[in-house]
C-alpha cells in the first residue's frame, strides 16, 4: 500500500486540479480508478489508453482538445519520454499511479510518481485499490472490488460486500477467478470488460453512465440507458465463448505449457488466458492475438512468468512485455513468436 503521506499528497492533487484529464488503461481496474476519483472530485475527463506498451505522445491532443490543468496517468506501466517531455514543456502537472512491478527509467522531476511496490516489491495492489483507499467513500467500494477482482486481487473489503449483496457475491469465495465465473458479480465484470471493446464513441457513452449509477444492479438490470452495453456485451461474449471452446480443446491436449493462437478484429487475450488459468490449474497459459504482423501475447501461469516473459523477449528483435509475477503481457512480430513459446516451454520444464 501507499504510505499516509503518499495517500495524503495525492488527495490534494485531486482537490488542486479544477479542469483534470485521467488517462487509464483499457481495462476494468484502470476505468475503476479513473471513476473512484471522478465521483470523488465531480470533475475531470477520462480517456482510456489504447497503445501498447506505453503511453506516447499521441494522447497529447487530448489535452488541448479538453484544456486540461491537470494530467493523471492510472495503471499504465510505461510512459513514453516524449509524452512526459510535452506534458513538461506545458508547464502541467503531471501525477502517475500504477502498480506494475516495472523498472521506470526517466527523471522523475516534475512528475509524481506513486506506485507501492517502491515501497514493497511484493505488493501490487491493483491501482482501483489504492483509489478507493486514497478517496475512502464506501458507497462506491463495489466499483473498487470491480477493479480488483478483474486484475486477479482479492481485497479485505470483499467479504463486507458479500455481506451486503448475496445475490451478487457468494461468502467464503477466496479466488477472484471463482468470482469472475461462478458469480453475478463476474458477470457485471465481464459486461465492463467488452464493454472497453467497443467504439470509441460507446465507450464514452458507458463511462459516462458509470459516472452517475448508484448501484451494480443499475449495469446488470437491462433499461434504456444500459441496453447497448448489454448487447454489446453479448455480441462478444458469443464471439468469446466460441474462442474459449476451441482453447479448451488445445488446453486438454497439453502437457506443462498451454499453447493457443487466434486472429480476428477483436483482442481477448487477456480474457481467455484468465479463464484458461483458472479452469487448468498448474499448467501455464500462452494466448496470442494476431493481427497482420504482430502478435499481442497474454501468459498466466503459478510460476515466475514475469521473469520468463522477460527473458524471452530480450532474444526477439522489436519484442516489448512486463506485468505481474503470475501474468503478463508481450507484443512482438509473429516471426518471434514460435521462439518466444519455445522459451516458455524449456524454462517451465525447469521449474518441474
Amino acid at each position: 500500500m501507499l504510505t499516509q503521506e503518499q495517500v495524503l499528497e495525492i488527495r490534494e492533487h485531486l482537490e488542486k486540479a479544477q479542469n483534470p484529464i485521467f488517462f487509464f488503461d483499457n481495462d476494468c481496474d484502470g476505468l475503476m480508478a479513473f471513476l473512484l476519483f471522478r465521483r470523488y472530485i465531480g470533475r475531470g475527463r477520462g480517456v482510456p489508453i489504447k497503445s501498447f506498451p506505453e503511453l506516447d505522445e499521441s494522447y497529447i491532443s487530448r489535452i488541448d482538445e479538453f484544456n486540461s490543468d491537470y494530467v493523471f496517468v492510472l495503471d499504465k506501466p510505461q510512459i513514453s519520454k516524449s509524452f512526459i517531455d510535452e506534458i513538461k514543456s506545458k508547464n502541467l502537472p503531471l501525477v502517475w499511479i500504477d502498480h506494475h512491478n516495472i523498472p521506470v527509467s526517466f527523471d522523475y522531476e516534475n512528475v509524481s510518481y506513486y506506485n507501492p511496490t517502491l515501497n514493497n516489491k511484493r505488493l501490487s495492489e491493483p491501482t482501483s485499490y489504492l483509489a478507493y483507499k486514497i478517496i475512502e467513500n464506501k458507497k462506491d467500494m463495489w466499483l473498487a472490488l470491480i477493479g480488483c477482482i478483474s486484475d486477479n486481487f482479492m481485497p479485505e473489503f470483499a467479504e463486507e460486500f458479500a455481506k451486503k449483496e448475496p445475490e451478487l457475491y457468494k461468502l467464503g469465495i477466496s479466488s477472484p477467478f471463482q468470482v469472475l465465473y461462478e458469480t453475478r458479480f463476474g458477470k457485471l465484470i465481464m459486461i465492463l470488460n467488452f464493454g472497453l471493446k467497443d467504439r470509441t464513441t460507446n465507450v464514452i457513452s458507458m463511462i459516462n453512465l458509470l459516472i452517475n449509477v448508484s448501484s451494480p444492479y443499475d449495469i446488470l438490470n437491462e433499461n434504456e440507458k444500459n441496453f447497448k452495453i448489454i448487447r454489446r456485451y453479448e455480441q462478444i461474449n458469443k464471439s468469446y465463448q466460441n474462442l474459449l471452446d476451441k482453447a479448451k480443446k488445445f488446453a486438454r491436449s497439453s502437457k506443462k505449457v498451454i499453447f493457443f493462437q487466434y486472429g480476428g478484429e477483436l483482442s481477448l487475450s487477456a480474457d481467455i488466458s484468465n479463464e484458461l488459468y483458472y479452469r487448468f490449474p498448474g499448467k501455464v497459459i500462452i494466448v496470442a492475438y494476431l493481427k497482420g504482423d504482430i502478435a499481442n501475447v497474454s501468459v498466466r501461469g503459478n510460476i515466475n512468468i514475469l521473469l520468463i516473459t522477460q527473458k524471452a523477449i530480450k532474444n526477439i528483435v522489436g519484442a516489448t512485455g512486463g506485468g505481474h509475477e503470475h501474468a503478463t503481457g508481450a507484443k512482438m512480430d509473429i516471426t518471434g513468436l514460435q521462439k518466444f513459446k519455445e522459451f516458455f516451454e524449456k524454462e517451465v520444464e525447469k521449474n518441474n
